[in-house]
């Protein structure tokens, strides 16, 4: 019988679903949507990154990512500006109310994982966190195959 209390999966899924709602309610004040964090935290490590980019590191659909990008441009979060090689591709580039944004956003984020850690010493904290990568990258390499 499978029991959902033992499944990673379920865990995982449970885990996310709770870390985006909690996130939506701490960045709802800054006018941000998880989606646009996730994306911004791309841009504010690289400005300037192209769509296909941040499909590949946020892993989501071509088609999502489009519609997040729209939605910040015309939030003004970014600029799309043409790619100076690539006719085919626009470069995303944060505008000033973007970059503004890195703090209260990040500072937002921070206070969701303070909050689902605590009581996880720091030990804890890293071999979970070193834990979920792992799992991450096993996922990733059997979708490749």
């Amino acid at each position: 019988m499978f029991d959902k209390r033992f499944s990673a999966g379920y865990l995982a899924n449970h885990m996310a679903r709770l870390f985006f709602h909690a996130l939506q309610r701490n960045i709802a004040a800054l006018d941000l949507a998880p989606a646009q964090f996730m994306t911004l935290l791309e841009l504010w490590e690289e400005d300037g990154l192209t769509q296909a980019e941040l499909v590949e590191r946020l892993d989501v659909e071509q088609a999502t990512m489009a519609n997040t990008l729209k939605r910040m441009e015309r939030d003004g979060l970014i600029e799309r500006k043409p790619h100076p090689v690539d006719r085919r591709s626009r470069k995303n580039c944060l505008t000033e109310r973007g970059r503004n944004l890195q703090k209260p956003a990040t500072e937002a984020a921070t206070s969701v994982n303070e909050i689902a850690l605590q009581g996880l010493n720091p030990w804890e904290r890293t071999a979970l966190i070193e834990l979920m990568r792992n799992t991450i990258s096993n996922l990733q390499k059997a979708e490749r195959f």
